[in-house]
Formats: structure tokens, C-alpha cells, sequence
């Protein structure tokens, strides 16, 4: 099982990542998915920016 995961790990999370599509879509409409999208860019940006800059380890230590 892990070796059939492995070998088609990609395609495994393009579909899923298109079957969330399909859901906000159906769920929201156009424009508000947009506009979901565009906030969870902000947020998965965001939130690189923090562990590579170590900003939020320096005040939680």
C-alpha cells in the first residue's frame, strides 16, 4: 500500500486538492472561492514567512 502511495503521490493530492476545489465551488460560488483562495495564499505565505524567519520561536521560547 505505502509503495502504490508512493509512487503516485502527486496525482494523489491533485485530486484531492481538485475535489476541495469542486466543493468550495459548488459550496460558495465563484467569486467568494476566489476570494477564499486568495486569503489561504495570505495565510500559507504568511505562515512560511514565519518558520523561515524564526520569528514566533524567538517569543515562545
Amino acid at each position: 500500500m505505502t509503495e502504490l502511495i508512493k509512487a503516485y503521490f502527486w496525482p494523489l493530492i491533485g485530486g484531492i486538492v481538485g475535489l476541495l476545489l469542486a466543493i468550495l465551488f459548488i459550496t460558495f460560488g465563484f467569486l467568494k472561492m476566489l476570494f477564499v483562495l486568495i486569503f489561504m495564499a495570505i495565510g500559507i505565505t504568511a505562515g512560511y514567512y514565519i518558520q523561515k524567519t524564526g520569528i514566533l520561536t524567538n517569543v515562545f521560547k
